[in-house]
């Protein structure tokens, strides 16, 4: 059995100190062909502004991706893979791949990203809901034993399920386990996980990160604080892999080293409610919530396009477009919160990541 590549050490110390991780979008011509220049744009662009790490053949890079007609899953993973190698940074950096499906797929796609040298795999639960808990946690123990696993809590909204307290504390104890996104957009399940995690004998070597949208700052400013076995135990969430960060990267940044900087104070400025309500508003514009979510890809895709990073909003499902009314939410996002837009920065750096 192959054995299970560990984070270095000081990737380990990054991931626990908190990432701005992107979730990568997929960028297609006006033929819905894969655009092999602004592809390695964008990766050019989130190392630039910063980010601690890349998530490819996520949601955001498109589920279709792996359909044998397109069959670009290995392709934007390696494409990815060879932009980050290319930029020799010199601080610790993540390459995320997204897993999903039955076991064998996973497995699979499991096979191919460590073949790419991707770092960790952030494993979705979604088009499970008719499997057992027993079965999915059995599922996720196979694919932390070839790789460093990020869970996915998965809003039921988009395909994925309400999953139990004691589900989550017997997934902390899988070894292989390095972090868990938590994005089920619900109060009561975030705290379930965190909870959970602090019940974990493995609580200090998993990291949370929120994948809630809908409430990126509030998540990261907050202690979660429990009684174990008599013991007050705390952790946070400590950064995002999220889809929302894949546009105004940079911005997003600055944001969570401000946070790290604010958490070392006891008290918070209550100002950091309104700039939560902020970016909430924002990611309502680019995530379509008015729409159950329809247009969250274009709407990430249509940012993007302003700036000059991708040609298009095309997506390889025909049926994924703008919502009515989207794009002129989006021009009121950039109306009302000029500060949260990293136009200029993309401006000044784009020819270079596009040559």
């Amino acid at each position: 059995m192959a054995t299970r590549r560990e984070l270095s050490t000081l990737q380990k110390i990054a991931l626990h100190d908190g990432l701005v991780i992107p979730a990568h979008p997929l960028a297609l011509n006006a033929d819905r062909q894969l655009d092999e220049q602004s592809q390695r744009a964008l990766s050019r662009y989130y190392m630039a502004s910063g980010a601690g790490g890349i998530a490819v053949g996520v949601h955001s890079t498109q589920f279709e991706i792996r359909d044998p007609k397109f069959n670009l899953f290995e392709k934007v993973l390696r494409m990815a893979s060879e932009e980050v190698d290319r930029a020799q940074l010199d601080r610790p950096f993540l390459k995320v791949a997204g897993i999903c499906g039955p076991t064998e797929q996973a497995l699979h796609e499991t096979d191919i990203a460590k073949g790419l040298g991707y770092d960790t795999g952030l494993l979705s639960m979604g088009g499970l809901s008719d499997w057992s808990e027993a079965q999915i946690l059995e599922r996720t123990a196979r694919i932390a034993e070839q790789i460093p696993v990020i869970g996915f809590y998965l809003q039921p909204s988009v395909g994925g399920k309400v999953f139990s307290f004691d589900f989550w504390k017997e997934f902390a104890n899988i070894p292989g386990i390095v972090a868990i996104k938590m994005a089920p957009f619900n109060r009561y399940q975030t705290i379930d996980v965190a909870r959970a995690v602090c019940y974990s004998d493995r609580r200090d070597e998993i990291a949370l990160y929120t994948g809630n949208d809908d409430n990126i700052v509030n998540d990261l400013l907050t202690v979660y604080r429990f009684q174990v076995e008599g013991q007050s135990v705390e952790k946070r969430i400590v950064g995002g892999l999220l889809g929302h960060w894949a546009v105004w990267t940079h911005k997003a940044v600055e944001l969570l080293a401000e946070v790290k900087k604010a958490r070392l104070h006891d008290q918070i400025a209550l100002d950091w409610l309104t700039r939560n309500v902020e970016v909430t508003d924002s990611n309502a514009a680019f995530f379509d919530p008015a729409h159950a979510f329809a247009g969250c890809i274009p709407g990430i895709h249509e940012v993007l396009r302003r700036q000059g990073l991708i040609k298009g909003t095309w997506c390889l499902n025909p049926h994924e477009q703008l919502s009515p009314g989207q794009s002129e939410e989006i021009d009121r996002m950039y109306r009302d919160y000029p500060q949260l837009n990293d136009d200029a920065f993309v401006k000044k750096h784009l020819a270079e990541w596009l040559s």
